[in-house]
């Protein structure tokens, strides 16, 4: 699964440096799939969908810290557990039950990322 911030979260920003994907902004940020990964110009994600890695996306959120699902593995790939979650001071990093992967497919995700 992927992790999600939840509307509990006080914007600290505790959770945005211990991202090894750079999948996490602050609420009402444009992100890209190509910032603290490898990818770069068109690409194929890996659930088929076409993106351009440098254009900019939508924010998940405009008020508070957000997760880009598409770029976050859990940590699988860097630290045993979701850094995020370990940091936040008020347990808003939780998991994403909209978004389930197994460690596998998580593990696949960080490596097409980081490739």
């Amino acid at each position: 699964m992927a992790i999600i911030i939840t509307d509990e979260c006080i914007n600290c920003g505790a959770c945005e440096p211990e991202c090894p994907n750079t999948a996490i902004y602050e609420g009402a940020s444009d992100w890209k799939y190509n910032e603290g990964t490898s990818l770069q110009g068109n690409v194929t994600l890996l659930d088929g969908t076409s993106v351009n890695a440098d254009e900019d996306n939508e924010p998940v959120s405009d008020e508070y810290y957000f997760i880009v699902p598409d770029k976050c593995t859990e940590c699988k790939g860097f630290h045993e557990e979701p850094q995020c979650a370990a940091v936040c001071p008020v347990d808003c990093c939780v998991t994403d039950d909209a978004h389930v992967e197994t460690e596998e497919q998580l593990l696949a995700k960080q490596e097409f990322l980081h490739n």
